[in-house]
């Protein structure tokens, strides 16, 4: 998610302070990322410096209203036109824990992933019986809330049919003959060990 980006467009539309800012990011996502006032002021410190918002005056509430400048709106507009690339090297806690559980001599990975799928298709049961979408709603608020929500559910969906992938795997290769013991190979400093190709 990008929070810069997401703050340099609301601002596309008109000039905001720091809490309207927050008001405005939670009304487009269904507070579904909620953030806190200081990750948007720092975020609009960053955009200040990088010349893409301008710090206003101060009303007599002592409201500062951020105004988006004319490289902000060309980065808006990249932005929006830019296809989302999911980055193979994003970390997954999940899927890191399942990889390292593998490799466990006497870990039974295919018991914890047995109790992960119960408790994902859980959550995904609880996800779809709160976060239906309504296409047919004219209501753009409602929209966006559902949208985002709806993205939360097809995910947990991807997390169970993972899941039964692995344990598909982990039932043609129990974990035991696959455990890995600590290497006896020294590591070089900032660099990590390199399998050698036989």
């Amino acid at each position: 998610m990008s929070v810069r980006q997401s703050l340099l467009a609301i601002l596309d539309q008109g000039a905001c302070y720091g809490h309207q800012l927050r008001a405005e990011f939670d009304r487009r996502t269904g507070s579904t990322w909620p953030l806190n006032v200081g990750q948007i002021y720092n975020t609009l410190d960053r955009l200040e410096r990088d010349g893409l918002v301008r710090r206003g005056e101060a009303d007599e509430l002592g409201h500062v209203y951020w105004h988006i400048t004319d490289p902000g709106r060309i980065e808006v507009r990249a932005w929006l036109d830019e296809p989302v690339v999911r980055t193979a090297g994003t970390r997954d806690a999940l899927a890191i824990k399942l990889a390292v559980a593998a490799t466990l001599p006497g870990v039974d990975a295919a018991d914890l992933v047995r109790r992960q799928r119960e408790v994902s298709a859980r959550i995904l049961e609880e996800l779809r019986a709160s976060h239906l979408l309504d296409a047919a709603t004219d209501d753009a608020e409602d929209f966006a809330r559902s949208l985002v929500r709806e993205a939360v559910v097809f995910q947990a969906e991807a997390e169970v049919r993972w899941l039964d992938h692995l344990a598909g795997l982990l039932a043609q290769h129990p974990t035991p003959a696959m455990g890995l013991s600590l290497s006896t190979q020294t590591p070089k400093r900032g660099r990590p060990v390199t399998a050698s190709v036989a």
